[in-house]
C-alpha cells in the first residue's frame, strides 16, 4: 500500500491506495517546515491523523516549503517518527500539482491557495520556477494575498461605507484585532486567507470582485508572463483560490490572451492516477 500527501500551509490531504486500488482518505492540518519544527509536525498527526498505516509499504509527500533538502529534512525526520518507515518521498508541492494536472506531459503548472507558485514541466521534471517568495513579496494572486488587500482596503477605509459595514457585521473583529492576528500571531499567512470567503460570498460587489482579478492580473504579469512558452502551451491551476474563484480567473486569463487548462481544487485525484504504477 502507498499513502500520498498533498500539504498546504492550511491542510493536508492524505490518501492510503491498497492493492484493489480503494482510497482511503483523511484531512490533518497544513504542514510546512518554514514555520513548523519536526517535533510540532509529529505532536499535530498525533492528534489528527485518522487512517490505518500498518500496512503502508512507502510514503509519497507534497508539501508546501518543501524547496530543499534542509526542509525537506524537517518533515522526513516527522514522517518517519510517526510512521515508524523510512521509505518516504519528500518533494515539492509544485511538483506535486504538475504531476497532477500534467501526468507526464509538459505544461505550465500554478497553485493558488493560501500561497501561489509557478513551473514550467517538461513532464517529467520541473524545467523554470520563477521564485512565488513568499506572502511579504510574492505569493501574488493567492489567498493570503487577497485577503491582505481586503483588510487594507477596509482599514484605510478604501471601500465603500456600505462593504466596510457589511464586513463589520460579518465579522465580529475590531481593527487591533486584525493587526495583532496579522502581526502577532502564528501563521499570518492562513489568518489573511481566511477573508476571501467574504469576498467569495459576495463577488457581486464590483469592488470586491476588482481585488479578485487585480490580484490575478499581478500573478499572471509577474510570474506566468516569464515563461518562454506560454503561447503554446496549456496553463493549469490548482487550489482553492483558483477553484472558488474560476469565473474571476477565466476574466484575466482572457485578457491576457493565455490559454486556460485545467483548474483543480486540490492535485489528489491526479495524484492517486499519476501513482497507480506504484501500488504493489
Amino acid at each position: 500500500m502507498i499513502l500520498i500527501a498533498d500539504s498546504g500551509s492550511t491542510k493536508t490531504e492524505w490518501c492510503l491506495i491498497n492493492e484493489s486500488g480503494k482510497p482511503d482518505y483523511c484531512s490533518t492540518k497544513g504542514i510546512n517546515p518554514f514555520y513548523q519544527s519536526s517535533q510540532e509536525i509529529s505532536t499535530s498527526l498525533k492528534n489528527d491523523f485518522k487512517i490505518d498505516i500498518s500496512s503502508t509499504t512507502e510514503i509519497f509527500f507534497y508539501g508546501a516549503g518543501c524547496i530543499n533538502e534542509e526542509m525537506k529534512g524537517v518533515v522526513k525526520t516527522a514522517l518517519i517518527n510517526y510512521f515508524n518507515t523510512e521509505k518516504i518521498n519528500i518533494e515539492s508541492d509544485l511538483l506535486g500539482a504538475a504531476r497532477s494536472l500534467c501526468q507526464h506531459s509538459e505544461g505550465i503548472v500554478c497553485i493558488l491557495g493560501t500561497g501561489s507558485n509557478s513551473c514550467y514541466y517538461d513532464g517529467n521534471l520541473i524545467i523554470e520556477n520563477v521564485s512565488p517568495l513568499g506572502y511579504i513579496l510574492g505569493d501574488e494572486g493567492s489567498g493570503a494575498i487577497i485577503g491582505k488587500k481586503l483588510l487594507s482596503d477596509i482599514l484605510k477605509k478604501q471601500m465603500s461605507k456600505s462593504t466596510i459595514k457589511l464586513f463589520y457585521n460579518t465579522y465580529n473583529t475590531e481593527p487591533n484585532d486584525i493587526l495583532e492576528n496579522a502581526y502577532k500571531k502564528s501563521f499570518p499567512n492562513k489568518y489573511l486567507a481566511t477573508y476571501t470567503k467574504f469576498i467569495s460570498e459576495n463577488i457581486h460587489i464590483e469592488e470586491l470582485e476588482d481585488i479578485v482579478i487585480s490580484s490575478f492580473n499581478e500573478f499572471i504579469e509577474r510570474n506566468i508572463l516569464q515563461y518562454s512558452n506560454i503561447k503554446r502551451l496549456p496553463i493549469h491551476f490548482t487550489g482553492s483560490i483558483a477553484f472558488h474563484f474560476r469565473d474571476q480567473l477565466t476574466k484575466a486569463m482572457n485578457q491576457a490572451k493565455l490559454t486556460l487548462g485545467y483548474t483543480t481544487k486540490t492535485p489528489m485525484q491526479g495524484l492517486l492516477k499519476y501513482h497507480q504504477k506504484d501500488v504493489i
